[in-house]
């Protein structure tokens, strides 16, 4: 009991914030923070294989659950787009690694494909050694760019024969064969990787996956199907954690955790009890579902209490909420040397509760309800809303519920607001500037926050959304063979930060505002000139032979009348 009792007392202190200022936010998050970031705090990027490399069957790599769900073509995707090419990052190493540089970032956050390494799932059926090796150079180029790699071993991307033959994450073999990867993982790269992150946002993978059937593999599982991934993923970490632990850590000194993903959950009202319980009850379901186990040992109580109560009323001998042993909590109780946190938007929470006769689900199982600000800026995406001060509040809330843990932000980003190829992305500036200045208030606040990856280097895949939302810093053109890249506003404004570790003064920040509007309408009237260079260049190299073969002819008739007059 002792984390909902932390979380509590959280709630009160948040109570005196909010009583002492405004209705929506206290009066030091309505002001701007100028300072810089600790010494050593480490900005960086992020994108995921499935998302940007392409070459889905090339070079011995197997299928991924996300594969065969876009070649499904049954309306699983928008406009039934699919990552076969993608962002073709898997023949643009060399060219994404110089945007890196360009970006000046200190650190990548990208992930491994599974089956691009063991195209079954399995490693005893064989490893893909160009695999191996597309890694291992990827990683070296990085390194020679003296730009650190965080790498995350699994992004979503299932092997497919893991899913036919065992159930995917409904049997707890497959977290066997997880533990297996990871060491592969451990043992090729280690010599040079020492973050890595076991998994990136397994609520959704697991809510989505196995409960609404949005993503791969597309199981409508009500109400059991994500608790039993969730339950079996939880577990695939702990191996993981442990096999490095047990063998890699003396040699290779590198730290192991994991990435999840949570909005901000705000209480309408602040003064009611129900409200603030079904905003604590929020974060719990969603970052404390798989927080709580690794940072205390188990589920969070309000997650036990509740499915456990709609479990009986619907008829069930047992709670859809797997239990943990004795021993399997003791087993996966502090395996992480750091918390992941991805992070992008807030929502309000009021109490709903929902009968148990409308049947088992993991959105029935929480008895609240979600809402929006209409005041709050709209991003394009229609769940993303750019709220700043929700930010500071989660890292603030981490830091507090588990123990303040060694905090690395593993996303965070803004989609694009238009169909349409805008660099002046003035949108994501105002977001990236808003965002890690609350990052920074928390790390004023005592929060113990290493680095921060922005969400993403490139546009790219979008899952069930195809290439319809865009959240890169660089423009990529999917229509175009060779998907050319084109920087956005936002990377000249994201430089900037990087290069100063914070937000020096006003000035300063005015004038990196105003340097990234100047540079992107260049970039804007370069892109829009360019379908006609390069019908100048088709042109040029139809027209240069062709003149270049009738000067010959010419010349050749000329010379022939003048042997002839000569003769």
């Amino acid at each position: 009991m002792k984390p909902v009792r932390a979380v509590t007392l959280w709630w009160v202190l948040l109570l005196v914030s909010r009583l002492g200022a405004t209705m929506t936010e206290s009066l030091e998050e309505a002001s701007f923070y100028y300072g810089t970031f600790p010494l050593g705090f480490t900005w960086g990027v992020g994108s995921s294989a499935f998302q940007t490399e392409g070459a889905w069957d090339q070079d011995g790599k197997g299928p991924s659950i996300w594969d065969t769900f876009t070649h499904s073509r049954k309306g699983n995707v928008l406009g039934e787009e699919t990552a076969d090419v993608a962002c073709n990052g898997y023949y643009k190493v060399q060219e994404d690694v110089a945007l890196l540089r360009e970006l000046h970032v200190s650190h990548y956050r990208f992930s491994l494909s599974w089956p691009r390494l063991l195209p079954t799932g399995v490693r005893a059926d064989g490893v893909n050694k160009k695999g191996i090796q597309f890694y291992s150079d990827f990683i070296d180029a990085l390194l020679n760019s003296n730009i650190t790699p965080i790498v995350t071993l699994h992004h979503w991307d299932l092997p497919q024969l893991l899913q036919v033959n065992y159930g995917g994450w409904q049997n707890v073999s497959t977290a066997n064969y997880f533990s297996d990867y990871a060491s592969l993982c451990f043992e090729a790269f280690g010599d040079r990787v020492k973050h890595w992150v076991t998994f990136s946002d397994p609520r959704t993978m697991a809510e989505k996956g196995y409960e609404t059937g949005h993503h791969a593999p597309g199981l409508k599982l009500h109400g059991t199907g994500l608790y039993k991934a969730a339950h079996h993923i939880i577990k695939a970490h702990a191996q993981a954690w442990h096999s490095y632990n047990n063998t890699w850590r003396s040699k290779q000194q590198g730290l192991v955790g994991i990435s999840l993903n949570c909005d901000w959950g705000e209480p309408v009202d602040i003064t009611n009890p129900k409200d603030i319980e079904a905003a604590e009850r929020y974060l719990q379901f969603c970052l404390g579902w798989f927080a709580n186990p690794i940072y205390t040992g188990d589920y969070p109580q309000v997650m036990k209490d509740h499915i456990g109560r709609k479990s009986a009323e619907q008829g069930l001998d047992m709670s859809r909420l797997p239990a943990f042993s004795l021993q399997e909590k003791s087993y996966i109780k502090g395996t992480s040397d750091f918390l992941g946190l991805g992070h992008f938007t807030t929502r309000y929470i009021t109490e709903r509760n929902y009968p148990s006769r409308q049947g088992p689900s993991y959105q029935n199982d929480r008895d609240l309800v979600e809402l929006v600000d209409p005041n709050w800026p709209d991003l394009g995406s229609k769940w993303l809303h750019s709220v700043p001060w929700g930010f500071r509040r989660l890292l603030n809330f981490a830091q507090t519920q588990y123990g303040n843990p060694p905090i690395y932000v593993t996303e965070n980003g803004a989609s694009q607001k238009l169909h349409c190829t805008q660099l002046c992305d003035e949108w994501r500036i105002q977001y990236l500037k808003g965002y890690t200045n609350e990052m920074l208030k928390a790390i004023k606040d005592g929060a113990n926050i290493k680095g921060y990856t922005s969400w993403s280097l490139l546009d790219k895949f979008e899952w069930e959304r195809g290439y319809s939302d865009r959240y890169g810093f660089y423009y990529v053109d999917f229509n175009k063979k060779n998907r050319p890249r084109y920087p956005k506003a936002s990377v000249e404004y994201y430089k900037k930060i990087i290069t100063a570790n914070g937000f020096p003064n006003p000035r300063e920040v005015e004038s990196w505002y105003l340097k990234a509007l100047e540079t992107c309408s260049i970039n804007n009237q370069m892109l829009a000139a360019e379908p006609f260079l390069s019908y100048m260049q088709i042109m040029t190299e139809i027209m240069v032979p062709t003149v270049c073969t009738l000067c010959i002819l010419i010349a050749a008739v000329l010379l022939m009348l003048l042997l002839r007059s000569l003769s």
